[in-house]
């Protein structure tokens, strides 16, 4: 076995340090769907995500799902690591319906709540709405660093029935489009 001797290199040459690092991947991004599509406006968070999953622009570190009204789903989910976050639901917040909001909300910590307070967070976890889900997450040590609630104003949420008020429906669009350019952000 011979050993052949080393050929001079030609063209361009690289003189940048040979790094052994990998490269770093975008940060992962859950983007989790909730509401009840029973109650009217209460589904666009449900509407937004089916959209949004069938969007060409999807960033491949985004993942998405739809946890309707059960929120164990969303802390069962998070337990696969995320670096962000994104709620999408219906959101009162006294505005024009179909207004969107970011919200950017302050998850308390479960530990520092007297222990009767805790008895009764954690009595029933049935309907976990997103509060109490960011909150049992945050408590299991799996919520991301970087949390989001992409939320718009519903017209009516009160009663049984099917579909999105006309404002509401209007904002499915612009809901997916917020949270494409927010995926981009956070990655």
């Amino acid at each position: 076995m011979s050993i052949e001797p080393a050929r001079p290199l030609t063209g361009e040459q690289n003189t940048e340090p040979l790094s052994l690092k990998e490269p770093e991947s975008p940060t992962r991004v859950l983007v989790a769907g909730m509401g009840n599509v029973l109650q009217w406006d209460d589904g666009w968070g449900i509407a937004v995500v089916q959209k949004l999953a069938r969007h060409t622009a999807l960033p491949a570190n985004a993942k998405v799902i739809e946890v309707g009204m059960a929120g164990m789903s969303l802390v069962q989910e998070l337990l696969d690591g995320y670096g962000a976050l994104v709620i999408v639901d219906a959101a009162e917040r006294g505005g024009s319906p179909g207004t969107i909001y970011l919200l950017e909300p302050e998850i308390p910590d479960l530990a520092q709540w007297p222990y009767a307070q805790r008895q009764d967070f954690l009595a029933d976890m049935h309907y976990t709405n997103p509060s109490k889900a960011l909150v049992l997450a945050r408590s299991l040590g799996v919520l991301p660093p970087k949390v989001f609630i992409l939320g718009c104003q519903p017209a009516t949420i009160e009663g049984l029935g099917i579909g999105l008020s006309e404002p509401v429906n209007l904002a499915v669009d612009q809901g997916v489009e917020r949270l494409i350019t927010a995926i981009r952000q956070l990655s």
